[in-house]
């Protein structure tokens, strides 16, 4: 098989060596909007045989590797994400697009349209999917372990603020980051978020008010079964990156997250001390999960498998963010069908 990378930075890189050590995927080609860039990451591929023993090599342009590709994984900016779904649509070829497909529903809805007229496979980046924790915390959910689920508790918090240039682009922290805890919930549950109330602050650098956004977030959302969640996300977390979901039902509580490289300290004399080695960030954090998902994505284009997070996943997740940034700039509850 012959994928496309379009994208170099860090989870293009990322993608691009868990895809060149794959064993069913013979061609990697790669091209970023920064040419030298994609060539750096080519060479260390190829310099690398015994754990890239796919062949690698580089792209002018995205059309060029389109035109050389099977199967396309888009790891771009965001802003080019909705864009490349369609050119690789109209092209005929399956996508793994990280999230999100777009900044705005219009957008993100246009983007879809494209991909089902061509009738490509489309499955959009929530790795949280492929977590073992997670996955293992919703096997227990659905088989009836926790009972009746009556409060989740949602912790996204990174260990240091993005660099200024990534605020604007990025959607914001609730488009950005919470966003996957509102996918998780819906895929953990099997509900539907239809009421959110969200608030945030700044106390950290100015580029993030100045460029519309908070540092700080916190929703409570309302599942369609009343079931009540809490979401929290930070881009100041010093001890270290923390992602954690509480589960507390009247049969039994459960906690996906809380492990020996879990940044908390316990305040109890008999409690566990701060981990030598807290988790620095997402890519290791989730590498597995990252790699799985692939994984995922490849066996589907060969058929083998469902898609297991199609594009309307990416566009529900993204309705209840939005009715978060909604709630967060009027300060009220928003239902979600307010921005459906």
């Amino acid at each position: 098989m012959r994928i496309g990378v379009l994208g170099a930075g860090r989870i293009g890189s990322f993608h691009a060596r868990t895809l060149a050590a794959a064993g069913d995927v013979g061609e990697l080609v790669i091209a970023d909007a920064d040419p030298a860039r994609a060539t750096s990451l080519a060479a260390s591929l190829a310099g690398s045989r015994a754990a890239s023993p796919a062949e690698v090599r580089t792209a002018a342009s995205a059309q060029e590797v389109l035109a050389a590709s099977d199967a396309v994984v888009i790891a771009t900016a965001t802003a080019a994400h909705a864009e490349l779904i369609t050119r690789a649509a109209r092209a005929g070829l399956p996508v793994f697009c990280e999230k999100p497909v777009a900044l705005d529903p219009a957008g993100t809805r246009a983007a879809l349209r494209e991909a089902g007229a061509a009738g490509i496979l489309l499955q959009i980046g929530f790795q949280r999917r492929f977590d073992a924790g997670f996955r293992a915390a919703r096997e227990a959910l659905r088989a009836g372990a926790l009972g009746r689920v009556h409060t989740i508790r949602c912790v996204n918090s990174d260990a240091e603020p993005p660099p200024a240039s990534f605020v604007p682009l990025s959607g914001g922290l609730i488009r950005d980051c919470m966003v996957h805890d509102v996918d998780t919930l819906r895929w953990l549950t099997g509900r539907e978020v239809v009421e959110v109330y969200a608030r945030g602050s700044n106390g950290g650098a100015a580029f993030f008010r100045e460029a519309g956004d908070v540092d700080t977030a916190a929703a409570l959302l309302t599942l369609d079964d009343g079931t009540l969640a809490t979401a929290t996300a930070t881009r100041y977390n010093g001890a270290g990156y923390d992602v954690r979901m509480e589960l507390s039902g009247e049969r039994d509580q459960w906690v996906v997250g809380l492990a020996g490289r879990t940044p908390v300290t316990s305040a109890e004399p008999d409690g566990p001390a701060a981990p030598e080695r807290p988790w620095p960030g997402f890519l290791e954090r989730f590498a597995d999960a990252y790699r799985a998902e692939l994984a995922a994505f490849v066996r589907a284009v060969r058929g083998e498998a469902e898609n297991p997070c199609p594009g309307e996943e990416g566009l529900r997740a993204l309705l209840v963010a939005e009715a978060c940034e909604l709630s967060r700039r009027e300060n009220r509850p928003v239902r979600v069908a307010e921005v459906g």
